[in-house]
């Protein structure tokens, strides 16, 4: 029988006849040169076009079908034929073998929230070849770049999202201000390079009496003080004092909070001119913390000359304040397109100068950076308080990173003070220029697009989806490397993705972020203090989404970590509870709301830490509290392990066993009965051995081999077998542990005589 033909075309159409002939093929095709798409008996020649589309082929027509319906069905054979070639086009060429190339997946981003910083970001986009959607998508994005604040629009379940929650509540002026200050009183000299600072009205007597003060005991300090209005932005509503009872600060006193702060009156000029630091800092990840900085930044200059500040020049806002978005509406300010030149520079610019005068730029740098790491660990605590509550842990939620922006002021001697964090740094590239009286235009800026540019650029290879994946993130400027290996890595990896790099990719400068923490982590380790107390407090809040925590949580919270005791009733820690949460909730404004919030978590621990141990410091003695905290809650953890629900043998046959990545209960033990032993609860004779604990680890290390494919039943000794190779109280194929029964009985000997004598 000869090999029937496709059908579609003119010819095919004549050949169909409408009576069924007894066949498995159907008449229509019958008697043809080619084979029906899809059919079984299909020539040797068509081998060539299997392909792994995912489009069905279609089945042989059945017998009796009615014309019009083989023509349909031919038609709409066709049609899915011209799918699958298009499909196997867009998969790629086949390779070696036969098989067919994947496409890199195209990364997505959505600007449609992105505002100001649409242009620069448009920019790194398309140099990094990914796909930008400036109106929204129905689907989701990899990444969403939002303007102003994480709630900018509906938060996705998934991807990433360039603000953290709660970032611009905690970096205004008051609550920033707050952060530094409980920092202050744990490590009060590393945390001198934020200016003295009060809080109004609140402070405002405190204030008063302090300079009253000071200037009775030197009559010769004049001192000027600059006020902030703390939801003001880009130099609204700053004004300068020399005095507590200026009537203008008087005036708006209670009308609107603010922060009033020591006046740096002798800082570093260039060119006669007063001038600041915008350092742009990416927080990448909260936990593990994750910090780095832009090696470049804005230098943003006064126009007019410095002069210290009098009754004369106070209100000459050109000379003694920076801010951009004042200077810009100066007749002096200079818009130049050299980086070296103008009112606004680059800060590489800035140190090239400086160096060239014999200052010490490397010691600048170093401070700079160090500066930055303890101002972001005074934020993460109080920032992950505001995680758990839109992004509860466990629960489907975006991944977040954010650019900051740092402005910091040199003084003459070359240390860099902090004047304020910027949760939302300006990433406009382009500035306003009047072309006629009253008509302004956007024209571009060099100066902004080669530092913004940079930075949205580095900040989008950080965060690409593609490195987390692959796992490949661990060589992108994590390690402490030289800055140049580095540089060079990230380029690989962004050759790999994008194949070989346009005229204007290879133009790119060297990548501008670099890694400080964890890359410096060991020398600021020990100011993480408070970060283990926002642990503390997210462990006890209870609710779910909750930011202050409520009576029943503090209660439980004492109770559990052993805190109470002859010398500290549960009544006066109830009492102790109404009187700090009411008074912080008069402070923060929150009068109908009950709770205590982080703060004033912070306060109590600072209490009971002074109370429990007489010694100062205080860094000492609440770092002793926290360290009797974690003991206590390790203790009944294992506690817990030990005496759950079931016998002891069944717990442990349960934990001992843990998926990978996480440690075996027989080690939590082990950790256990060596701290208990140091703190001289156990005697020295009741720990286990060298060998035991050889035992221990080859156990462990031997079972997480095969997880998690393999675990074992908790259903008692007698029913203990791998799930995956179903060998109950044999040798287990999977992973080759002999007689795990005895190996078992053999640990909880082990274990049960020192671990139960401890708790029983």
């Amino acid at each position: 029988m000869n090999q029937p033909a496709a059908v579609g075309g003119a010819e095919a159409e004549a050949e169909l006849e409408p009576e069924p002939q007894p066949s498995s093929v159907h008449p229509a095709v019958a008697n043809e040169d080619q084979k029906w798409p899809g059919s079984a008996s299909a020539p040797a020649s068509g081998a060539k076009e299997k392909t792994t589309s995912t489009v069905p082929l279609l089945p042989p027509p059945p017998p009796g079908l009615p014309l019009a319906a083989r023509r349909a069905l031919a038609s709409l054979s066709e049609e899915a034929a011209k799918l699958r070639r298009s499909r196997r086009s867009e998969e790629g060429k086949p390779g070696r073998h036969g098989r067919l190339k994947k496409t890199k997946r195209v990364v997505t981003v959505d600007t449609s929230k992105a505002k100001t910083s649409a242009e620069a970001l448009k920019i790194c986009i398309q140099q990094l070849k990914w796909k930008e959607f400036p109106t929204g998508r129905r689907h989701l994005c990899d990444i969403y770049w939002h303007g102003s604040s994480f709630h900018d629009g509906e938060v996705s379940s998934s991807g990433q999202v360039n603000k953290y929650p709660g970032m611009t509540e905690l970096v205004r002026k008051i609550n920033f201000s707050r952060a530094v200050r409980t920092m202050q009183e744990l490590f009060p000299e590393e945390y001198k390079f934020y200016p003295r600072s009060w809080i109004l009205p609140e402070e405002y007597q405190t204030f008063a009496d302090q300079v009253r003060v000071s200037k009775e005991n030197d009559s010769s300090w004049k001192p000027t003080f600059i006020v902030k209005p703390d939801g003001g932005s880009q130099g609204d509503g700053i004004y300068l004092i020399k005095d507590s009872n200026d009537v203008r600060m008087l005036a708006n006193l209670h009308s609107k909070p603010a922060v009033v702060q020591e006046y740096i009156s002798k800082p570093l000029l260039i060119d006669k001119l007063k001038f600041d630091i915008r350092l742009y800092v990416l927080l990448k990840s909260l936990d593990p913390l994750e910090i780095y900085i832009a090696k470049d930044g804005l230098s943003r200059f006064c126009t007019e000359p410095y002069q210290e500040p009098n009754s004369k020049n106070f209100h000459r806002v050109f000379m003694h304040l920076t801010n951009y978005s004042l200077n810009v509406h100066s007749g002096n300010f200079i818009h130049s397109d050299s980086v070296n030149t103008g009112s606004k520079r680059t800060f590489s610019s800035i140190v090239t100068k400086l160096s060239m005068r014999g200052y010490d730029v490397k010691k600048m740098w170093s401070d700079i950076i160090t500066l930055v790491i303890r101002a972001i660990i005074a934020l993460v605590p109080e920032l992950k308080v505001y995680h758990q509550t839109y992004i509860p842990p466990g629960k489907p939620g975006p991944t977040c990173f954010q650019i900051l922006g740092f402005d910091i002021l040199l003084m003459k001697n070359m240390k860099p003070i902090l004047l304020e964090v910027n949760a939302n740094p300006s990433m406009r590239i382009e500035h306003e220029q009047e072309i006629s009286p009253g008509l302004f235009e956007y024209v571009a800026s060099p100066v902004d697009e080669e530092i913004k540019v940079a930075i949205i650029r580095d900040t989008l290879c950080l965060v690409d989806p593609a490195l987390k994946k692959n796992n490949r993130h661990q060589s992108c400027l994590t390690d402490g490397a030289a800055d140049s290996d580095k540089e060079e890595t990230i380029e690989a990896e962004l050759h790999d993705m994008n194949g070989t790099p346009s005229s204007k990719e290879q133009n790119w400068s060297s990548l501008c972020l670099k890694q400080v923490f964890p890359k410096y982590s060991r020398q600021f380790s020990y100011l993480l203090i408070v970060d283990r107390i926002a642990l503390l407090f997210i462990r006890f809040l209870g609710i779910k989404g909750s930011m202050k925590l409520g009576p029943t949580g503090f209660r439980t919270f004492i109770r559990t970590c052993k805190l109470s005791n002859s010398n500290l009733s549960m009544a006066s820690v109830d009492i102790l509870y109404i009187d700090i949460a009411r008074r912080w909730n008069i402070i923060r404004g929150d009068r109908g709301e009950s709770g205590m919030c982080f703060q004033a978590f912070m306060e109590a621990i600072f209490h009971l830490a002074q109370r429990r141990y007489k010694t100062p410091p205080l860094r000492e003695q609440v770092e002793a509290l926290v360290n009797f905290c974690e003991y206590q809650l390790e203790v009944q953890e294992d506690k817990h392990i030990l005496y759950g629900r079931g016998t002891t043998d069944q717990r442990l046959s349960l934990t001992m066993y843990q998926p990978e990545g996480s440690r075996s209960g027989a080690t939590n033990h082990m950790h256990l009965l060596n701290r208990m032993s140091m703190s001289n609860r156990l005697p020295a004779s009741s720990l286990p051995t060298s060998a035991d604990q050889q035992l221990v680890n080859s156990m462990s290390s031997r079972v997480t081999d095969c997880s998690p494919a393999a675990s074992f039943s908790p259903n008692g000794w007698d029913n203990l077998g791998c799930r995956f190779c179903r060998n109950a109280n044999q040798s287990c194929s999977v992973i080759g542990l002999s007689d795990v029964r005895s190996q078992r009985l053999k640990l909880t000997q082990i274990l049960r005589p020192s671990v139960t004598s401890y708790f029983m």
